[in-house]
């Protein structure tokens, strides 16, 4: 009965000593998330996107240059 004392001793020792170090541990560096982005519609198919992946026209936003030029829009000067 004794040496099953001891023993719970020591493990509750041991695992107090891993509590503890586990929280002085430094958390690890996330870069901080990006927030919400602009939208933009394209005026041809009407697709939602981020504003800086946009082409623009004079008539509006587009997905692509393709769409721009389906759209018989210039590029935005």
């Amino acid at each position: 009965m004794k040496y099953l004392f001891w023993l719970l001793i020591i493990l509750l020792a041991i695992w107090a000593f891993k509590r503890s170090r586990a929280g002085n541990a430094t958390p690890s560096q996330n870069p901080p998330t990006a927030g919400p982005t602009e939208m933009v519609t394209c005026a041809h198919c009407g697709i939602h996107l981020p504003v800086e992946e946009a082409v623009s026209g004079q008539k509006g936003a587009y997905c692509s240059t393709e769409h721009r030029t389906s759209a018989h829009d210039r590029n935005a000067g």
